[in-house]
C-alpha cells in the first residue's frame, strides 16, 4: 500500500487553516510517529486520511488513484482508533467487538477473540463496557483498531491510560504489525516515538517541519540542549526553552534546547523529546 499526499491544504469554514499546502508519501511497511503540540494539525491529517474530511486543495492518492474514489476499499482496509471514541456502554466487550467486526465485514468470529487476546481482555470479554477502568475501555479501543488485519492502522494517542507495562506491550504488538503495514502513531508522549518507530514527522502550524528517522532527528539537536543549576525565582536565559527542571541539592537543574547556549549551560546529549522541543521553537516558531 503506497500513499500520496499531494499539496493538500485545509481550512475549515471558520476561517482556521489547519494544514499548509504540505505533500508527503506512505508506503507500508512503515511505523511512523506523528509528533506536535495541540492544534497543529495531526488530528486533521489523520482525518484526512480516513476520507473524514475533504481537503480544500490538494489530493490524497491510495496507490496511485484518488483516495476519495476509493472509499469502500479504504475502510475495508482500514483500522482506526481516535483520540475520543465512543463505546456502547451496555454491551459486553465481546458483544461490542462482535459489532464493530459485522460493521466492518469481518465474517470470522475468531477475528473478535483474536484481538481480546492480543489485548489481554479476556478476563472482561463478558463484562459490560461501563464496569471497565479507563485503561480497560482504551483497550477495547485498540482491539476493535485492529479487527479484520487492517493494511492502514492510523492511531490517535493509543496508549492514554495504560499503565507503563501496558504500554510496552502494546508498542510491541504495534511494531510487529508494522512489518507489513502502514502504521501512523500520533502520540505526546515522545517515549512512544522513540521506541518503536522508523520515521517520524513533526507537525506545527499545519506545516511538517520534519520528516526522517528519529536517529536523524536527534543528530539535529546535538550542541543545542544543555543543563545548568538555577535557584527560585531566576529567569531563564533569553533564547532558551526548558525542558525540565529537577530539584537537586544544588538548587534546580534545568535541561534546555537553544540555538545558542548560554555560557553557564553545560551541553548536553540530546534525547528525542529534545530534538522534537528544539525543532519546533528553532527559528523564533514559539
Amino acid at each position: 500500500m503506497k500513499i500520496d499526499i499531494n499539496n493538500i491544504t485545509m481550512i475549515y469554514p471558520s476561517g482556521k487553516k489547519a494544514l499548509r499546502d504540505i505533500s508527503v508519501s506512505l508506503e507500508s511497511p512503515g511505523f511512523i510517529g506523528i509528533l506536535g503540540p495541540n492544534g497543529a494539525g495531526k488530528t486533521t491529517l489523520m482525518k484526512l486520511l480516513i476520507a473524514g474530511l475533504i481537503p480544500t486543495k490538494g489530493e490524497i492518492a491510495l496507490d496511485g488513484k484518488p483516495l476519495l474514489s476509493q472509499e469502500t476499499r479504504l475502510k475495508a482496509q482500514l483500522g482506526y482508533l481516535p483520540q475520543s471514541f465512543g463505546l456502547y456502554d451496555e454491551l459486553t466487550v465481546w458483544q461490542f467487538l462482535d459489532y464493530m467486526a459485522a460493521l466492518k465485514g469481518v465474517k470470522d468470529k475468531k477475528a473478535v477473540d483474536d484481538v481480546i487476546s492480543r489485548t489481554s481482555l479476556t478476563e472482561q470479554r463478558k463484562t459490560r463496557i461501563r464496569r471497565l477502568s479507563g485503561g480497560q475501555r482504551q483497550r477495547v479501543g485498540i482491539a476493535q483498531a485492529l479487527l479484520g488485519d487492517p493494511q492502514l492502522i492510523i492511531l490517535d494517542e493509543p496508549t492514554v491510560g495504560l499503565d507503563p507495562e501496558e504500554r510496552v506491550k502494546f508498542r510491541n504488538i504495534f511494531s510487529e504489525m508494522a512489518q507489513n503495514k502502514i502504521v501512523l502513531l500520533s502520540t505526546h508522549i515522545v517515549e512512544d516515538v522513540q521506541a518503536v518507530c522508523s520515521r517520524v514527522l513533526v507537525i506545527y502550524d499545519g506545516l511538517i517541519l520534519y520528516d526522517g528517522s528519529p536517529s536523524a532527528l536527534i543528530s539535529d539537536a546535538a550542541s543545542h540542549v544543555g543543563t545548568y543549576i538555577s535557584q527560585a525565582g531566576d529567569s531563564v536565559p533569553e533564547g532558551c526553552h526548558v525542558v525540565s527542571k529537577v530539584n537537586v541539592s544544588e538548587g534546580i537543574r534545568c535541561r534546555i534546547v537553544a540555538e545558542e547556549l548560554p555560557k553557564i549551560a553545560e551541553s548536553a546529549e540530546p534525547t528525542l523529546e529534545d530534538a522534537y522541543l528544539y525543532c519546533i521553537h528553532k527559528e523564533g516558531r514559539q
